[in-house]
């Protein structure tokens, strides 16, 4: 697929290829006993519902800068102010400003991360221990193959404006990628990653409900990840059950030390640091506001069910994730009860909540 890069990605300081290496077991299974319906049916659902990138509609205008101007003289800048409390109150042109770069660094982010999947998935074909589980997982590979195109697309094409890869998302892909142990690539990629991305799609079909090609793009990706993330919830089911406690506190330590660096690159610095404003003030904002705040736990809302039904919320996880106000989403449906993700409750509220009061405002009949 031909396309113009407008703005070809910045690279990070490890250059424009980074190599690592990895250690892996290959399983060859011989007796192909597809046994795992549950995964065959993944396998047969994902084959019908394969798109292609040429599907999508890329002759729509994209002016998200033009989009958000638009918000702004309906009187939304005021209520961002007062949702987002920002350390001083934004002029629409700093809005404006900030919106652009945080959406492209999302985008960008989800694009780094696809390719973290891409690699990571093909490296499940070779080391899952069942036949059925290779079939799925090759499927997938094709999926994340499709979700770099995309994105690779549109943020060089209709964006032009991109970012490079965070360092904690470099540091935990390159974890996954060259770890040994087969289940910690899933547990990695499947339930972690790609848990956090699909509850970041839902977020971002909703902060970016104008634009139509953005929304095709993240409607279709979503039905894929959202059987990405259940294809490793079924695959490590009741593994974990059997592991010595020293191998359950190996995983352990990864879930905590994978949620810390998903959460470091959520702090957006790169951004920051593009637009030349103080990030010993912008961080900690980002840190501490509890729109923000919660904005970033949001983002874990199908991690904590799915690791709950694989029996890995364990004392030392779930006291973890007590520290940084996530345990709450221990009683959410998990990816095998409820594979659709939308936006979470609680921040729709919010988000209604403020439109409503900004109309109310916007309705009071003028002064004198």
């Amino acid at each position: 697929m031909k396309y113009e890069q407008r703005n070809p990605l910045p690279m990070p300081e490890t250059g424009a290829f980074h190599a690592v290496k990895g250690t892996i077991e290959t399983v060859f299974d011989w007796q192909y006993a597809l046994e795992k319906q549950n995964l065959m049916s993944l396998y047969e659902k994902g084959k019908e519902l394969s798109w292609n990138a040429k599907e999508l509609d890329w002759s729509v205008d994209v002016d998200v800068e033009r989009m958000v101007r638009q918000r702004n003289e309906m009187g939304m800048g005021g209520m961002l102010n007062n949702v987002l409390n920002p350390p001083k109150q934004l002029s629409d042109e700093e809005l404006v400003t900030l919106n652009l770069h945080m959406n492209s660094f999302m985008l960008s982010q989800f694009l780094h991360g696809e390719q973290g999947a891409l690699v990571a998935t093909a490296k499940i074909v070779q080391a899952a221990p069942t036949e059925e589980a290779k079939f799925y997982a090759a499927n997938q590979v094709a999926d994340e193959a499709r979700h770099v195109e995309v994105y690779h697309r549109y943020l060089t094409e209709k964006l032009g404006i991109s970012y490079e890869v965070h360092p904690s998302l470099g540091t935990l892909l390159d974890d996954i990628v060259t770890d040994s142990r087969w289940d910690v690539t899933y547990l990695g990629m499947q339930i972690m990653v790609e848990g956090l991305a699909l509850a970041a799609f839902g977020m971002q079909k909703l902060m970016m409900q104008d634009e139509p090609l953005i929304q095709d793009i993240t409607s279709r990706i979503m039905g894929d990840e959202s059987r990405h993330v259940a294809f490793g919830v079924l695959s490590l089911e009741g593994l974990y059950a059997d592991m010595s406690e020293g191998e359950l506190r190996e995983r352990e330590d990864f879930i905590i030390d994978a949620t810390h660096l998903m959460r470091e690159r959520l702090m957006m610095h790169q951004v920051f640091d593009r637009l030349g404003w103080d990030k010993a003030v912008w961080i900690p904002w980002m840190d501490t506001t509890p729109f923000m705040q919660g904005f970033r736990q949001m983002l874990f809302s199908k991690i904590v069910p799915n690791l709950k039904r694989l029996g890995l919320l364990t004392p030392r996880v779930r006291e973890a994730y007590q520290k940084i106000g996530i345990l709450q989403y221990e009683h959410l449906k998990d990816s095998v009860e409820d594979p659709d993700v939308a936006p979470p409750e609680e921040l729709v509220k919010l988000l209604m909540q403020f439109m409503a009061q900004n109309a109310a405002a916007g309705a009071q009949p003028a002064a004198g």
